[in-house]
């Protein structure tokens, strides 16, 4: 493990939130078109917390894709700016919790805020470590050249390329072929 278990686990959750949105993703189209999607998203992440449960939530989740996907261009000192607005917006006040059978972890935002809202502070405070670690290089673009998918490098030896979708196995059996015809 590179990181912390939490860090992780968010900044992959992060990750496949923002390929959630139409034009990203396997399936290009909306992966999150209804509260009904939205809540098995959060059961599949293991989120605590209240469930969403208004159209309302789910636009919500929706806007916040697209900020996040911007973090991911950010040099240094612009990912800086959009963690810091994200923070203040959002009134992160970072505390430790234990729950299910995940151990000691920070949670920044109340259990009962808007789930955007908690998206948006948890992602924060995951890319808040990347930037401590000098580690910021991790946060990436699929190097697919039809593809737009983000992608988070947890690998340690940074390697990862290619998002969870089908570009890596593309990509593997062209350059099979490639050897093959050489």
């Amino acid at each position: 493990m590179v990181f912390a278990s939490d860090t992780e686990l968010t900044l992959q959750h992060a990750t496949a939130l923002i390929n959630t949105e139409r034009g990203f993703g396997d399936s290009m189209e909306e992966d999150l078109p209804t509260i009904e999607a939205l809540v098995w998203f959060f059961d599949q992440w293991r989120w605590s917390g209240r469930k969403p449960r208004t159209r309302a939530e789910l636009e919500a989740v929706h806007a916040l894709r697209p900020r996040l996907r911007e973090l991911w261009g950010r040099d240094v000192e612009g990912l800086v700016d959009g963690v810091n607005e994200l923070l203040a917006e959002h009134h992160a006040l970072p505390r430790l919790v234990r729950h299910d059978d995940l151990d000691w972890h920070i949670h920044a935002t109340d259990d009962e805020a808007p789930l955007a809202n908690r998206m948006a502070v948890e992602a924060a405070m995951a890319i808040v470590d990347l930037i401590r670690m000098g580690e910021t290089e991790r946060l990436r673009v699929c190097a697919a050249d039809d593809c737009d998918d983000v992608v988070i490098d947890l690998t340690k030896n940074r390697s990862r390329r290619y998002c969870d979708g089908t570009c890596a196995n593309k990509a593997h059996v062209a350059a099979y072929r490639a050897r093959q015809n050489s």
